[in-house]
């Protein structure tokens, strides 16, 4: 039994930043309906290569992108631009505990599917609005992508290496940062109004903003600036509080060092035969360090050009200073970690005996996660889900009409 067994929601999202936030809550338990278009579906389908491969080693026209945020749920195809096809959504919401929806801000109403007109119909759902810059403020109408929102939230601004440098200038997060945080924020604030519903008996709307979720996530850099006036530049792989704490390459390849505090900088120097280090008056707190980040990353670099990765990553962990490789993704899967955390789970699908994706991160002791549905197929439990609402006749008028797929 999962933890939030018994929680329906009706997912109305698309792309990333909804999809992500109903695929954590269908891993914890509950059941999460999504709506899609007929004969397209969700965008990311169409997002590929690549695409899944069947047991014949064929490709398919499953998106990876696609399956990446979609797992666990039931898939239902619904026009929800023809009033009959509102009628359907209005019957599912009146039924479930939480609708996720990220269209552009108001756009729903148009369909008497916003906020007001579900929760009319039922006060106590939680329903979940995700935007790019959120239901208000000049720029409330306006469609959101993540990589303008980076840019725009400053994350690009102290993301890459230094503009004096070879490769400088700002750098993009290898993944959708501002969506999936923003999936993670929306499913914390789904949880809370969903436990403020047991005590209000009442539902609420909650609008996210991923504008909202970047600014938040500049954390120590945001309050470093507030603090000082200073506006954070970018320090590569390097830390803005810490020294060191960055990339070395050695004469191998790169790794990671993350030293934290003057006692692990100690125990550092000893491991990599400097133990004088932290005797240079220079070098002796972590504040001197940062005044002469310049001259110890110098000495650093070129002492770790001597050896491989695995000598330095083997001598520094043996003395408990935070060390690893920088591996690809084939080496991140590999990693013995990983897998004995079975963050690599196999569910069947019904194109593929065993489709492989990447699992949840959540452990919990008495409800863990549970992997019951591979990432559905474009209106794969359309009849399972709408005779709940309407009967066998009446679906397969619509199915004739093209409202439902």
């Amino acid at each position: 039994m999962g933890a939030l067994e018994g929680i329906r929601v009706l997912d109305l999202s698309r792309v990333l930043a909804g999809p992500w936030c109903g695929q954590i809550l269908a891993d914890l338990g509950a059941e999460v309906i999504k709506v899609e278009r007929p004969k397209t579906g969700d965008d990311t389908r169409m997002w590929g290569p690549p695409w899944m491969k069947n047991d014949q080693g064929e490709n398919t026209r499953e998106a990876a992108y696609y399956q990446s945020a979609n797992r666990n749920k039931m898939s239902v195809a619904i026009d929800i631009s023809m009033p009959e096809g509102q009628e359907l959504v209005k019957a599912l919401a009146a039924d479930s505990d939480v609708v996720i929806e990220n269209y552009k801000a108001g756009s729903l109403k148009k369909y008497g599917l916003d906020y007001e007109s579900l929760s009319a119909i039922n006060p106590k759902l939680v329903y979940c609005s995700i935007t790019g810059f959120g239901q208000t403020g000049p720029r409330a109408p306006e469609p959101g992508y993540d990589f303008i929102i980076q840019g725009m939230g400053g994350l690009m601004s102290v993301t890459g290496e230094k503009d004096d440098l070879p490769g400088g200038g700002p750098q993009k997060v290898g993944v959708a940062f501002a969506d999936l945080t923003t999936g993670l924020y929306s499913t914390i604030a789904i949880q809370a109004a969903l436990l403020n519903r047991h005590v209000t008996g009442l539902g609420q709307h909650i609008d996210m903003a991923l504008l909202d979720v970047q600014v938040a996530l500049l954390a120590n850099q945001g309050m470093n600036y507030l603090a000082s006036g200073k506006i954070p530049g970018r320090y590569g792989n390097a830390h803005a509080n810490i020294v060191p704490y960055q990339v070395f390459r050695a004469a191998d390849q790169d790794f990671i060092i993350a030293c934290g505090n003057d006692k692990q900088f100690v125990a550092l120097s000893a491991a990599i035969g400097l133990p004088d280090l932290p005797q240079d008056p220079r070098f002796v707190t972590n504040a001197l360090r940062i005044q002469h980040r310049a001259e110890i990353t110098e000495l650093l670099a070129k002492h770790f050009l001597s050896n491989t990765a695995k000598h330095w990553v083997e001598a520094i962990h043996a003395v408990k200073v935070p060390v690893g490789l920088i591996n690809n993704l084939e080496q991140a899967f590999q990693e013995p970690q990983v897998q004995a955390r079975n963050m690599l789970v196999e569910i069947p699908h019904p194109l593929k005996e065993k489709l492989t994706v990447i699992g949840s991160p959540i452990k919990l002791s008495r409800t863990p996660v549970e992997y019951r549905k591979a990432p559905p197929m474009l209106g794969e439990h359309t009849n399972e889900i709408l005779s709940r609402v309407v009967d066998e006749e009446k679906l397969e008028a619509l199915k004739a009409q093209g409202i439902v797929g």
